[in-house]
């Protein structure tokens, strides 16, 4: 769920006056704690690619861990927040977090595989196409409208993902070019094309925050998967369990509750800007951590990617 579409939820639920925010300069004080919150997120969520890694459990272990630390994580927040009543929903719209929260969890699992044959740069960058499958989608089979100007962009886009995977590298045989991995690629983009599908099942519920919904998905993931670590074993003691609890604990539980709060405290057009916190961080962090550096073709079609999603996102807010 694009954090466009989660803003709208949580802000249809909020009085009118909260709504809206002045983009003056004068007027940016009141909005920085929000921008702070964003940013915090979008560092922790950065490193989501070390903790895969380093926890080298598969991807089903890794995502199983994840929900239910973080089921665990966002149950002690709701309970000390005194919002616990909030996480009551109708029969239609709990049936529609825990299917829309599945589809999420399907994206965890392809993206947690795609890490390790890819890196956390590129495959991060790869599922950061979303939003224009969610176009995509509701054009072909929604019938909404899509402008010129966002089919355009979309196109760039398209190009910056191309040169962002190392294609180009690969066939101009560059110094910097890696081994490719198809498949780590095709998981990368399976991991989009779930998380593209699941707003069309969570937009339709009503009343719920973004943060309710990241809860629910953490139940429908804690469940579904509950037979993989009988199964398969549990992960032997040692470092590997502090990983898996900050997967939940730290990318589940204490990112989404800084997200979600910044989200509740900007404007959407900042929000929009300051969402590429998460996959510009990635990059760093793939860098400073085992020193995979994106050559100069696949750093400017990230620049293309993230740009491209910015005015995208842009051009939705227009009237």
């Amino acid at each position: 769920m694009t954090l466009q579409d989660e803003s709208s939820a949580l802000r249809r639920s909020m009085p009118t006056g909260e709504v809206r925010a002045p983009l003056y300069r004068q007027d940016l004080a009141p909005h920085r704690p929000g921008q702070w919150f964003m940013v915090g997120g979008g560092l922790l969520l950065g490193t989501l690619g070390v903790f895969i890694e380093e926890a080298g459990q598969p991807a089903l272990t890794a995502v199983w861990f994840r929900c239910f630390f973080g089921l665990l994580a966002l149950t002690l927040w709701f309970a000390v927040s005194s919002r616990w009543s909030e996480l009551r929903l109708s029969r239609r719209d709990a049936a529609l977090a825990i299917s829309g929260g599945l589809l999420m969890v399907l994206s965890w699992v392809l993206f947690f595989e795609a890490v390790p044959r890819t890196s956390m740069s590129v495959a991060t960058l790869v599922v950061h196409v979303q939003p224009f499958l969610i176009m995509v989608i509701g054009s072909v089979w929604l019938g909404e409208r899509v402008s010129r100007r966002q089919w355009s962009v979309a196109l760039v886009a398209l190009a910056g993902l191309g040169l962002a995977t190392g294609v180009l590298d690969q066939v101009l045989g560059s110094q910097n070019a890696g081994s490719m991995d198809l498949r780590g690629l095709a998981l990368a983009l399976g991991a989009a094309l779930a998380y593209a599908l699941a707003p069309l099942l969570l937009r339709r519920a009503h009343g719920a925050s973004p943060l309710v919904m990241a809860w629910w998905q953490c139940v429908a993931g804690t469940v579904a998967l509950a037979w993989w670590p009988f199964m398969q074993g549990w992960p032997a003691p040692g470092p590997a369990w502090g990983w898996l609890v900050g997967m939940g604990v730290v990318h589940t539980g204490l990112a989404y509750v800084l997200l979600y709060t910044g989200v509740s405290r900007l404007p959407a057009g900042r929000m929009a800007l300051l969402q590429f916190v998460y996959p510009a961080s990635a990059i760093v962090f793939d860098a400073l951590v085992y020193g995979r550096t994106l050559s100069g073709i696949q750093l400017t079609g990230g620049t293309l990617l993230l740009a491209s999603l910015l005015v995208a996102a842009r051009e939705k807010l227009r009237p």
